[in-house]
């Protein structure tokens, strides 16, 4: 998603105390960095402007959650969206950075142990050469394995029927193995699931969200 940069978004992200400045060093202690350490951990890639996160976190004070965005500006907004679902308050359970998620086996490692994935709407690279930068392709899916706990879940929505296809293919590669599928998520809602900005465009265009989940074996 291109955005217009905000000059406060930096800012306002170094003066938060849920905003992890360099994640590099905290690979492997993701954990440490909650006040409640052992909860289950929680990640989303590529969280854009936060609605799905700031909403799932606070509906889940039981878990942690991790969510990293490539961009300032969209982490800014993330921050802002996530205080004024909590009414103005600061979240124990959430911790919000910025990396090239292509990297994040650069600042996450398997001492982290994390319960389960999610990722909403990422770019889809149609073009056949561009694929290997695709979120969910095989070769990114296997970066995932080194710091997914044994049996951690991946929840995936796009409103891209190629990227989502393909996804299926690239989860079998990967040693995935594909547990709910659903092509019209609207039609067929599923528990525990809070729509993004993406989400809410494309559906209001009447084009359908696709999901499914998936489990590392």
């Amino acid at each position: 998603m291109h955005i217009r940069p905000r000059p406060w978004a930096r800012p306002e992200l170094e003066a938060s105390p849920f905003f992890a400045a360099e994640p590099w060093t905290m690979k492997n202690h993701w954990r440490a960095g909650f006040p409640e350490p052992n909860r289950p951990l929680y990640l989303e890639l590529g969280c854009g402007k936060g609605q799905f996160i700031a909403k799932m976190s606070a509906a889940h004070p039981e878990n942690n959650y991790l969510a990293v965005d490539m961009i300032d500006t969209m982490l800014g907004i993330t921050r802002r969206n996530v205080v004024a679902e909590r009414g103005g308050a600061d979240p124990d359970n959430l911790l919000i950075t910025a990396w090239d998620i292509t990297r994040i086996d650069k600042i996450l490692g398997p001492d982290d142990r994390i319960d389960g994935l999610y990722i909403n709407f990422c770019n889809p690279w149609p073009k056949r050469k561009k694929h290997k930068k695709r979120l969910t392709h095989t070769r990114q899916l296997i970066l995932y394995k080194a710091f997914l706990a044994p049996g951690a879940v991946l929840r995936f929505k796009t409103d891209d029927d190629g990227l989502f296809d393909d996804t299926l293919d690239y989860l079998k590669e990967a040693g995935f193995e594909t547990e709910t599928v659903i092509r019209n998520l609207h039609a067929h809602p599923v528990a525990d699931d809070y729509p993004t900005e993406h989400e809410k465009m494309f559906a209001e265009k009447g084009i359908p969200i696709k999901y499914l989940q998936a489990r590392m074996i």
